[in-house]
């Protein structure tokens, strides 16, 4: 490799050996045939395992085939959008890939979703197809009439796990009283939904590298939620760049099957890609985490596991965990790697973990608009680094200054990513995505940080105003927008502050238009209009918000202070 290369492309020379500079996905056509091929190769493994019970690939192979098959019977159109309202349940694996294999589009839709953001995003992504959970149900019901979905498969947390599944679901519905009652015409479960789909034959589809896999919704740096469009190629490059990315620690430590532990909901980019689909890739085994908010069930269900050898995660959920006295009795004698993305991994934890576990954590960085995956620390690092490590194969990175010039190595500006995990566009949205890319190709991320000698890559802030709750993006226009039209308030503004917990949390400005207006009111209001992790943690009133001489609200004021 040349000098010049190295030099345009430092983190080449860091590179683990054996790791490629550039991928290739011409074994697979579409994601069909990569799915196609495991349930082949590893068809009397364990896919998923999920309360005990565990689905095989071959039974992932005939069941989602009998999903494809049902949403065949619908007439849909050729590329129609399914969305699937699911929590990590076996149910999620199953429409994901049945609706793939059906030539439609997954749109993944979190299930926590108010009725306002649910509509959006139904309306957005045209979405003709609603899978759902019974528990949120009610959501969609409120919605009935307001957007195209015709067709809606509602199923609960216990409906695949036969007798067991039963008394799950008394507990869920009757005990816990966690299902709102709903009425849904025409709806069919899922069970019904397979029924259907094994008395049909499937019809051929034509599926290519171009053709859309994913509306993967996110809000960019700024403004309310846009749908990521995923091709099959995208999906197919990162799982590529994970697989050769993963071969130096397993090259150490040859394993006959990996075991991920799916903590982290199906429905996020992090772990779609980091654990359903590298785990179809490689003919790993996914143990699913439905709630991991439990964290003594969580505990306990690790002390269950010592077989668990990848564990991704985000800083909250590591930072709950070596908190509680009773981790410290966990032994996870196998772990090969602790991926850490969705937000910054702070020192103190990541030492905290070592010491725990015995493994570092590998940050890593990705974006929804990137499949995610576009710089990671190498698989075999021996402790936490404080980068986000190096730009994977195929992919370049560049750091651009205000004038979108690229800046010289130690300098911060804003990250840019070119490769072919990188979206096609925004979904119906030419000018975002227009704005979203350079004129040769990178995509800007909106986050500020540098890039040092050897290539690694660092963030140091975020451009303009994104907050990052628990690894999700929150963005203030969005709330301001929605809190604005609370009666009683006059103007406000939202920014985030750190949070120990949750890395950052929203903060609140109100100047009252009616001076009862009090903050259990605003919280009961934000309660039914936003999704918990985006509701204002602390409110403060004013009597006025700074602004700038155009009567712009001045944000960064508002932090000075906060």
């Amino acid at each position: 490799m040349t000098e010049a290369i190295l030099n345009n492309k430092p983190w080449l020379k860091n590179y683990p050996k054996g790791v490629p500079e550039h991928i290739d996905i011409s074994a697979y056509a579409s994601l069909v045939t990569l799915f196609e091929d495991s349930f082949q190769r590893f068809a009397e493994r364990k896919a998923y395992l999920y309360m005990g019970q565990a689905l095989t690939f071959s039974q992932l192979d005939v069941q989602s085939r009998h999903f494809a098959n049902y949403l065949q019977t619908l007439a849909l159109e050729p590329g129609a959008r399914v969305a699937i309202m699911l929590p990590n349940v076996m149910q999620f694996p199953i429409a994901m890939i049945g609706a793939i294999r059906a030539g439609c589009v997954v749109v993944n839709t979190n299930p926590l979703y108010t009725a306002r953001e649910l509509e959006h995003q139904l309306n957005d992504s045209g979405a003709s197809v609603l899978i759902i959970l019974e528990n949120f149900a009610h959501t969609f019901q409120s919605l009935l009439g307001k957007t195209q979905v015709k067709h809606v498969v509602v199923t609960s947390l216990g409906e695949h796990l036969g007798l067991k599944g039963k008394i799950v679901d008394f507990v869920v519905r009757h005990i816990k009283k966690l299902v709102p009652k709903w009425v849904i015409p025409g709806h069919a479960s899922f069970t019904q939904a397979l029924n259907i789909g094994t008395m049909q034959q499937p019809r051929a589809v034509t599926l290519t590298h171009d053709s859309i896999a994913f509306l993967q919704y996110t809000g960019g740096t700024t403004g309310v939620s846009k749908g990521a469009v995923l091709l099959h190629r995208n999906i197919l490059s990162n799982l590529e760049q994970v697989d050769v990315w993963l071969a130096p620690a397993l090259t150490r430590r040859p394993i006959e099957q990996l075991v991920f532990l799916c903590a982290l909901p199906l429905y996020h980019i992090f772990a779609l890609t980091s654990c359903a689909m590298v785990g179809l890739r490689e003919g790993g085994m996914n143990i699913l985490v439905p709630n991991p908010k439990d964290i003594a069930g969580f505990i306990k269900l690790l002390g269950q596991h010592p077989e668990i050898h990848i564990f991704p995660g985000v800083n909250t959920l590591f930072n709950a965990l070596i908190h509680r006295p009773d981790f410290a009795n966990v032994k996870l004698p196998n772990l090969l790697v602790t991926i850490g993305g969705g937000m910054a991994v702070q020192k103190q934890v990541a030492d905290r973990w070592q010491t725990l576990t015995g493994t570092p954590i590998v940050e890593g960085y990705g974006l929804s608009e990137t499949s995610p995956v576009a710089c990671v620390n190498t698989t075999i690092v021996e402790h936490y680094t404080g980068t986000i490590g190096l730009p994977v194969s195929s992919t370049e990175v560049q750091i651009l200054a205000d004038d979108g010039t690229e800046v010289a190595l130690g300098s911060p500006g804003e990250i840019a990513i070119r490769g072919p995990q990188v979206m096609a566009g925004y979904w119906n949205k030419p000018q975002d995505t227009a704005a979203a890319m350079t004129s040769d190709g990178f995509f800007k991320t909106g986050d500020i940080g540098f890039m040092d000698q050897g290539g690694y890559v660092k963030i140091i802030d975020r451009k303009k105003d994104m907050i990052v709750v628990s690894g999700f993006k929150v963005f203030p226009t969005e709330l301001e927008e929605v809190i604005a039209q609370l009666p009683g308030v006059l103007e406000c503004a939202v920014i985030g502050v750190p949070d120990e917990q949750t890395g950052e949390a929203v903060k609140l400005f109100v100047v009252k238009k009616d001076p009862t207006l009090t903050e259990q009111q605003i919280q009961a209001y934000c309660k039914e209009l936003l999704t918990n992790y985006k509701r204002p943690k602390q409110i403060v009133f004013r009597t006025e918000l700074p602004k700038s001489n155009v009567g712009k609200i001045l944000r960064r004021e508002l932090r000075d202070v906060a």
